[in-house]
């Protein structure tokens, strides 16, 4: 009786179809759960002769891998039929998955680069990891000059002090590019460079180890501290508005002289003075300057002949003053809530 109840179990095993998951799930419970056929045939089992332990035994065995095969089978068939299916779901949007935006950092940078290429600027990039030589020697960083410490500068070679060549580093400005394309370009020339710094700084609300440039540089006969300012100011009312104002309040930098750093007023004020410009109406933006005849010489560029401008500007600063993002965190985290704020300027 037994065997024939197993013979009959195995003809229905071999004839089991399924045409989803959920059916074949019932199909395993059915056969081989705790409550399932096979384990109803282990408890009858032990009631069966001594004689017929064997084949009975057997069958049980043969029973419960045809249906652990059939299932298989079922389930990869399954698989197969949902890979190579061809149904449209009619029903479905037309933009099932949620598309990008760009970047906030990306968009400004873009928006700085399309100002300036107006102007006549091109683009030309440098490489973030460089070497000593271009990024302070040939740009008149004194050689005690506390940038090159390793308190500020990320080195990943510095074998040798006096060969400024093998001291390579993690660019900590885009100032680098300007001593890169000067060295192998002469005048008359506009350039702007765009590009991921690094510096060793503890990660802040208001400070991280990397964050981004803008650099301009112009070269040519008879470029003057006047020709700057107009650039600046232009730059400054395409970004910020046509009423936008500007003032230059005198600095130091070593590449420059004379230098100056640039302050706009508050666009969120008006310049009436506000928390976020400290109530003085002026948010600095960027630092600029007469390029150093040292910096011209040390490219072979002839300094009684050339002079030229030099500004740079991080984009995170003006990020934040379009966009009022008050912890530079928030642009490298990735937060998708914080990115979805930026569709509608992409």
């Amino acid at each position: 009786m037994l065997l024939e109840k197993i013979e009959s179990l195995l003809k229905e095993v071999s004839e089991m179809s399924a045409s989803n998951a959920e059916e074949i799930e019932q199909l395993r419970l059915k056969y081989l759960s705790k409550k399932g056929e096979v384990n109803e045939l282990m408890g009858e089992f032990r009631n069966v002769a001594k004689e017929e332990k064997k084949t009975i035994g057997m069958k049980i065995n043969e029973l419960k891998n045809a249906a652990t095969e059939k299932l298989n089978s079922l389930r990869a068939q399954l698989e197969e039929a949902e890979a190579t299916s061809d149904d449209i779901d009619l029903t479905r949007t037309a933009y099932p998955i949620e598309l990008g935006t760009r970047h906030p950092l990306t968009i400004v940078r873009n928006e700085i680069i399309d100002i300036f290429s107006r102007m006549g600027f091109t683009l030309f990039q440098g490489p973030e990891v460089d070497d000593d030589k271009h990024v302070f020697t040939m740009l008149n960083f004194a050689a005690d000059h506390p940038a090159r410490d390793m308190q500020d500068t990320f080195f990943i070679e510095r074998s040798n002090p006096k060969d400024v060549t093998k001291n390579i580093l993690l660019r900590s400005h885009t100032s680098g590019d300007e001593a890169h394309f000067m060295e192998h370009h002469q005048p008359p020339f506009r350039i702007l460079c765009p590009g991921r710094v690094y510096r060793n700084e503890a990660i802040s609300a208001r400070a991280h180890c990397f964050f981004h440039q803008v650099e301009g540089l112009y070269v040519d006969k008879n470029v003057s501290f006047t020709d700057l300012k107009q650039v600046l100011l232009t730059f400054a009312r395409e970004m910020f508005g046509p009423d936008t104002k500007i003032r230059l309040r005198p600095s130091y930098f070593p590449f420059t002289e004379p230098s100056a750093e640039m302050d706009i007023s508050c666009n969120i004020c008006g310049g009436k003075g506000c928390g976020f410009c400290k109530h003085t109406g002026w948010v600095e933006i960027l630092g600029c300057g007469m390029v150093d005849p040292h910096d011209l010489e040390a490219c072979g560029i002839d300094s009684s002949v050339y002079t030229g401008y030099a500004f740079g500007m991080g984009v995170e600063r003006i990020a934040n003053l379009k966009y009022r993002v008050s912890d530079l965190r928030m642009f490298s985290e990735n937060d998708t809530r914080f990115l979805r704020e930026f569709e509608s300027a992409n």
